[in-house]
């Protein structure tokens, strides 16, 4: 059965190929840019041996430094499964990763603990890492490569379901829009609890922090026998 009368907002432009798992749901698609991520000037003079990302924006931030080719030869470690292709990709060498932040920090203080490391960051990255680190007595240090931009919009038609991506595209939806009866479809567990920060009642959290396993979810939902 068609489902056109159901609306799923992207908080973010998505690839072609993840729309049409929509488009071939039945369901209406649109998308906005909550969020804008920006390069900020750094330098690498201080980079420990074993590196850590917990984002993708971190290692395309790096990879535009004139000398990130002079520390691919490091131990690194992140958090997701894409940010993990994207360092292999671009010649870095990951020793371990997780789904999330504090698993990966878990990881790093029961197996890898006598390793020095520099984080790579944004402005908005959460306490979490860094605290279980520096709480383990781990020597940590951090390197600010981007920053994120909040980009907030007023959206018109209703949606059934929301689709997010991050704690900040939450906040930035949230400026300049009322929550009502939608779901909110949240890739992991801090973007979740950044929803029901702000009201969310109806929340869906991916058993897989990617977006298309958001995307799996609000299919789902809305359409459990398609």
């Amino acid at each position: 059965m068609a489902r056109q009368d159901i609306r799923i907002l992207s908080t973010k432009s998505l690839l072609s190929n993840q729309i049409q798992f929509l488009l071939n749901a039945d369901f209406l698609v649109v998308e906005a840019d909550f969020i804008q991520t920006e390069t900020i000037d750094f330098d690498l003079k201080k980079v420990n041996d074993a590196l850590i990302f917990t984002s993708q924006n971190a290692v395309k931030a790096l990879l535009e430094h004139p000398e990130a080719e002079k520390i691919k030869s490091k131990t690194v470690f992140c958090v997701g499964i894409k940010t993990k292709a994207l360092l292999e990709d671009n010649g870095f060498k990951v020793e371990a990763y997780a789904g999330y932040a504090e698993d990966l920090a878990q990881i790093i203080a029961l197996v890898y603990s006598d390793n020095q490391y520099t984080f790579f960051s944004g402005n908005l990255r959460r306490d979490t890492l860094p605290d279980i680190l520096t709480e383990a007595g781990i020597a940590l240090n951090e390197i600010q490569v981007y920053e994120t931009v909040l980009t907030p919009k007023k959206i018109d038609s209703k949606a059934d379901g929301i689709l997010f991506f991050s704690p900040s595209a939450v906040e930035s939806y949230t400026q300049k829009n009322k929550i009502d009866k939608e779901t909110a479809f949240c890739i992991g567990e801090t973007t979740a609890s950044a929803a029901a920060d702000l009201g969310y009642k109806n929340i869906v959290i991916a058993n897989q922090p990617t977006v298309e396993n958001t995307i799996i979810q609000a299919i789902n939902y809305f359409n459990p026998k398609h």
